[in-house]
């Protein structure tokens, strides 16, 4: 057992398997399990931060590794009713997860924890080995070391010319055995160490020489890589395209395993006995949307997926929130949005009202700073999860904020900047908001139009009702964010309001009733409002909060918008 070779299963997945709020994806491992020795061997998966993957690394590292035994940890999950097809001389065999439970000499990296020691390292001139100055150096320096730990392997390198102390792939290749690579947070360097182009080169080499030279990949059964950005590219090309990639750009089939399911949301309120509604649940965490492939490729499916850690967050806490607290990440957003590349300040704030943009991400290089573009900034918010996509085919995606939680974070950022009162939209809404309160319908109206012939509503959905809701509650939205809870198709007297404003906090904010209609007329959205009732809850216990109603109508055949607001 060691830190690098053969690690044991006394990790956080133990810890999380313990715990209340587990759900079993141990399934997972028979996917990967079925591409050991495989041409598809090599396989990487990169999601935000949050998204399960050290959970997942740590898993599959108890259940590979032969330094640990965790028989009794597996037993009785899902893994253990799975079958794991293997395949030789062109026969198929079908084998239980024992015939691969803790059989495999297993090489562990979590990149987060080398460059700690890496830095203790630098830190302290004691621990100093000559040509061992960087962190390429010394995460093969203490593998190695690691290896030859091993009284068997290390006979085998004694004996294998030209082996120095950071010479990994030789003696790899003089082990004469295979290993399971596990490789957590491979893009740190990319992400760290952003400006260091020479460190980068040198880790990337690195890794080919493992994973593309011929010697070096022949030493692994199985090579399974983690991280944020998918793996670097130059040009056009991935610098280690024999991978198979699955990133929050193309998911692939594995979409279910990173993040929760709508099921598994409902059977984990269930279970825990939840105090939070799974509307509110998935209203603030779900929305990441991964198409998922299909036999029939012309019907693949569509997979929403909650952040698992805001999920559990909010469950424990009994309180839905803003979990997403990466204080690293956000200074990243800030930073890409204030380069501005083609005007990329208006598109956000839209994005954050509600809107949905396309970009193509073919010339995305998978790092953070190959930036020249507004399309390789939408690509690594994607990456980074600060958006959502959905692929439109080939390298077109259309992006969009997925969540409250993610809403949220992104008005707080966007809040604090010093263009952020000067921005259009912005003053927009507090003109929108002003016109409503002082019952100026006309412009209400006026400006309700100019978002309806945005380019942020769909071709498609334009002449719906559902458009004209988008349209108000996107326009009020950087007014109405921090001091009102809206709420669509609310109980309310004899019937369902359609839109619903209520502060929070404020009693001087007046509660705002909306009532929409198209091809009808103002008048009637209104006549709705008082004849169906709609006002009567606010009217009760003594409540003196002022009440407006508002009627709007939007004609499809003569495009125009009308508009009557009355203070009750």
């Amino acid at each position: 057992m060691g830190i690098f070779l053969n690690p044991n299963e006394k990790n956080s997945f133990k810890d999380l398997h313990e715990y209340d709020l587990f759900v079993d994806k141990t399934d997972f491992i028979a996917e990967i399990a079925s591409r050991i020795d495989k041409p598809n061997k090599l396989v990487a998966f990169t999601k935000p931060r949050r998204f399960g993957k050290t959970v997942t690394a740590y898993m599959l590292a108890s259940f590979f590794s032969k330094g640990a035994s965790s028989k009794s940890l597996f037993a009785g999950l899902k893994i253990s009713r799975c079958v794991i097809k293997k395949k030789t001389d062109d026969q198929e065999t079908e084998l239980s997860y024992e015939d691969y439970l803790n059989k495999f000499n297993v090489i562990y990296w979590d990149m987060n924890s080398i460059d700690d020691a890496f830095q203790s390292y630098m830190s302290d001139e004691s621990l100093h080995v000559d040509y061992v100055d960087d962190i390429v150096d010394y995460l093969q320096y203490v593998t190695l070391l690691e290896i030859r730990q091993n009284r068997e392997f290390d006979e085998k390198i004694s004996k294998a010319p030209l082996i120095g102390r950071k010479s990994l792939k030789p003696a790899l290749v003089a082990t004469e055995a295979k290993f399971v690579l596990i490789m957590d947070e491979w893009d740190l360097i990319y992400r760290e160490y952003r400006d260091n182009d020479t460190l980068q080169k040198k880790f990337i080499n690195m890794l080919k020489g493992l994973f593309k030279a011929g010697d070096g990949v022949a030493c692994f059964s199985l090579a399974y890589l983690t991280g944020i950005l998918p793996i670097k590219k130059y040009n056009s090309q991935s610098a280690l395209n024999n991978f198979d990639e699955y990133n929050m750009l193309l998911s692939g089939t594995f979409a279910p395993y990173f993040g929760f399911t709508d099921e598994e949301v409902t059977e984990l309120s269930l279970r825990t006995q939840c105090h939070i509604s799974k509307d509110q649940l998935k209203e603030w965490y779900e929305g990441y949307k991964f198409s998922q492939d299909t036999k029939d490729k012309k019907n693949n499916v569509l997979i929403d997926v909650y952040n698992p850690n805001s999920v559990c967050n909010a469950i424990t806490r009994n309180k839905c929130s803003n979990y997403w607290s990466s204080t690293s990440s956000n200074e990243e957003v800030i930073r890409l949005i204030n380069l501005n590349l083609d005007g990329i300040k208006d598109d956000i704030i839209s994005l954050i009202s509600g809107g949905r943009i396309q970009f193509n991400c073919e010339s995305f290089q998978n790092d953070m700073t190959t930036l020249e573009y507004k399309d390789q900034i939408f690509s690594l918010l994607v990456c980074l999860g600060y958006l959502g996509c959905i692929d439109e085919g080939e390298f077109l995606r259309t992006a969009y904020v997925p969540n409250r939680e993610i809403r949220s974070v992104l008005t707080s950022i966007v809040r604090r900047q010093p263009w952020y009162n000067a921005m259009p939209v912005i003053q927009r809404s507090e003109k929108l908001f002003q016109a409503i309160r002082s019952l100026d319908a006309e412009t209400t109206a006026k400006i309700v139009g100019g978002i309806h012939n945005s380019p942020y509503v769909s071709v498609i959905g334009y002449n719906k009702e559902e458009a004209l809701v988008f349209c108000l509650i996107s326009g009020l939205m950087w007014c109405a964010e921090n001091s009102y809870d809206s709420f669509r198709e609310l109980p309310a007297g004899k019937g369902f309001a359609d839109l619903v404003f209520v502060p929070k906090t404020k009693p001087d904010l007046p509660i705002m009733i909306i009532e929409f209609k198209r091809d009808y007329s103002a008048e009637e959205a209104l006549n709705q409002i008082k004849e169906q009732d709609y006002a009567a809850r606010y009217r009760q216990d003594g409540d003196k909060r002022e009440v407006l109603l508002i009627g709007l109508n939007y004609n499809s055949g003569t495009k125009e918008h009308h508009c009557l607001i009355e203070k009750l």
